[in-house]
């Protein structure tokens, strides 16, 4: 059962909290791709949704995530070059 809740536990949330959070945005990720796809093919459309998406996103995910990497373990994912 720890691996559902010590995420959420580390960035102050309940699973459930943090499972309504996560999947809000994947939904708006995944519309906001769709959004680019129709407009790659029909220009004239959506002109503004792809960055405004990525704008909002990451606006809601500033604060998130500076919890979530204060909760991380100081480590490096990958070596040095």
């Amino acid at each position: 059962m720890q691996i559902f809740t010590e995420h959420p536990r580390a960035v102050g949330e309940s699973y459930g909290t943090h499972a309504r959070h996560a999947a809000g945005f994947g939904l708006t990720m995944i519309l906001g791709g769709l959004a680019c796809l129709v407009h790659a093919i029909l220009p004239f459309l959506f002109v503004t949704t792809g960055s405004r998406v990525i704008r909002d996103l990451n606006a809601r995910m500033g604060p998130r995530s500076a919890r979530a990497t204060r909760a991380l373990p100081q480590t490096t994912a990958f070596p040095a070059e």
